[in-house]
């Protein structure tokens, strides 16, 4: 993948031009730049005399992900007459290319997080008011379904990796009291998900969107962005509007849950995706903190607090 405003655009001219000129918007254009970042598509900026776009392009192993891209086409337009996130402009189902409007503005990393808790918790309420996703999320079962392929395909499993079943049927029971519904997500909220206007922050990238507890979003921003756990604290705080523990301890038990359910999501990703980049060391650094946190006293004390009114 080429850095971030650096490609050959004659190489990616010959890749692409016979896809993109399917799309009227991208005909007329000017230039083409590769973003980095996408490690299940490929994402372009596009250049025209009418404006600027950004085309993705998925990759071939969107399926055994779980990735359903005619639900991204459906949520993502959803965030986008919504406000929350870029517009959809044009989808060409079966050719897994969807175009979008181009967002002006920074790109968070993690420091962009920790510093923007607030505006953020205000962008993910936004985005959790909007009407229904086109389906539901839920990394329990996202995480089982990730294992049977898996074990059926022979892919690699870390080891001891199913010895943390039973603190996972836990949380699952935990879970059970106080639930209070669902809301349309996004999911997958790393912080490069993240643009900042000036004026309010953007959420993109909907391959994972779907309607699923709030607390899942809030404790995925948090662990991705690698902040202590004051910061997730400060999150629930101004997502909920005051001091929430049992949110906090719901947030990060589902923190939890996410990493052990992308650890494997990285196991397939290393067996079969053509993107340039070791996933399975990156699903080992998760693999890592989520077996840490399995065995810490704060899960035995987040199981108690998560079911506290």
């Amino acid at each position: 993948m080429y850095p971030e405003g650096v490609s050959d655009a004659s190489a990616l001219e010959r890749e692409f031009a016979q896809l993109f000129n399917k799309v009227e918007l991208l005909r007329s254009r000017t230039s083409m730049i590769e973003l980095s970042g996408g490690l299940t598509n490929r994402n372009f900026r596009v250049d025209t005399p009418k404006g600027i776009y950004v085309a993705r392009v998925s990759s071939n192993s969107s399926a055994l992900l779980s990735i359903d891209r005619g639900s991204e086409f459906v949520n993502s337009t959803i965030a986008g007459k919504g406000g929350v996130g870029a517009q959809v402009l044009d989808y060409l189902p079966g050719e897994g290319l969807l175009v979008i409007s181009y967002i002006q503005g920074k790109t968070f990393g993690g420091e962009d997080v920790a510093a923007n808790l607030p505006r953020i918790a205000q962008s993910l309420r936004k985005l959790h008011a909007l009407e229904a996703f086109d389906h539901e999320f839920n990394m329990f079962n996202t995480q089982r379904n990730y294992q049977k392929i898996v074990q059926e395909q022979g892919f690699r499993m870390p080891d001891g990796y199913l010895d943390f079943a039973p603190k996972v049927l836990e949380i699952k029971k935990a879970f059970e009291l106080l639930f209070e519904g669902l809301v349309p997500c996004n999911n997958d909220l790393l912080p490069g998900n993240f643009i900042d206007d000036g004026e309010k922050i953007w959420l993109i990238d909907y391959e994972y969107s779907g309607n699923n507890d709030a607390c899942f979003e809030i404790g995925n921003v948090w662990a991705e962005a690698f902040l202590p756990l004051d910061a997730l604290e400060e999150l629930v705080k101004a997502y909920y509007g005051g001091h929430r523990p049992e949110k906090v301890a719901r947030a990060w038990l589902w923190a939890l849950m996410a990493k052990y359910g992308w650890t494997l999501w990285a196991s397939i990703q290393s067996s079969v995706s053509d993107i340039e980049f070791d996933f399975w060391e990156w699903g080992m650094s998760k693999y890592d903190l989520a077996r840490s946190e399995f065995t810490s006293d704060y899960f035995k004390r987040a199981l108690v607090q998560v079911r506290a009114k």
